[in-house]
Order: C-alpha cells, then structure tokens, then sequence
C-alpha cells in the first residue's frame, strides 16, 4: 500500500506531536509533513511539491502566523492546482464567524479540537478513516 502524504499547518508544537502521535496509533499508512505558519504551508504547497507529490489531505489549522488559516484556505481554493486536495480545519475556535468563513472558502469540513485526549484521538481516527480510507481522494501530480 501506497504510503499517503498529509500535510499538517500547525504552529502549536503539542498539538504537532499529538496529531502525529495520533495518526501513528491509528495505523494510518501516512507520511506527515508539518507546516508551522501559513506562509510555509504556502511555500511547501507552491514551491516545495512543484516537481513531487501533492499532499491527499490537509490539516489546517486557523490560528497561525504570518497568514492565518482562513488565508491559507482561500489560496489553496483558488489554485487550479491544489483546488482538489481537501482541507479539513482543525482548530481551537468554535465561533460562528469561523466556521462559516472557512466554509466560504471551500474547507471540505471544519473540526473543533477536543480538550480531552482520548477524544483528539477518537477524532483523529475517524477523520482519518473517512478521508484516507472510505472515501476516494483525486490522484494529483
């Protein structure tokens, strides 16, 4: 099996080490590369993976540096070339004005992260079985 590229963009370094962690202890056959502020997610998306491997999903947080996560979305939306991939919010807000925002600008779903462990990985398990195992994601060069 084809291992599955995943791009987190977090700048909160617990948070990295539970995602990670948790994708670990679900088995999910990824690699995870990590951005830590939006405009690295941009470089990484833009610049990096020109000549390699689009990501399959990505973790976006909205709480960043340099561009926020709504600004990183929007860019990702408007691109012929990342259009496709999808984007699932994973952050702390859960305020109204955020969660329609990000699906005005095409998040294909918005998470709150749970305060409890056990729930983060619940979570990260069944976003991960939905994105990466049941549904069927757009190969992308």
């Amino acid at each position: 099996m084809k291992i599955k590229q995943v791009l987190l963009v977090e700048d909160n370094e617990g948070d990295i080490v539970l995602t990670s962690e948790a994708f670990e202890e679900c088995n999910f056959k990824t690699e995870i590369k990590v951005a830590r502020n939006g405009k690295e997610a941009i470089t990484f998306l833009f610049d990096e993976y020109e000549n390699s491997e689009l990501p399959c999903l990505i973790l976006l947080d909205i709480n960043l540096p340099l561009l926020n996560g709504h600004e990183v979305l929007k860019k990702i939306k408007e691109n012929e070339k990342t259009k496709h991939i999808p984007v699932a919010i994973l952050t702390t807000s859960s305020a109204v004005s955020d969660i329609n925002l990000a699906y005005n600008n095409h998040a294909n779903c918005f998470i709150t992260k749970p305060a409890d462990i056990n729930d983060f990985f619940e979570t990260i398990n069944s976003l991960g079985n939905f994105w990466l195992n049941t549904c069927r994601l757009p190969v992308l060069k």
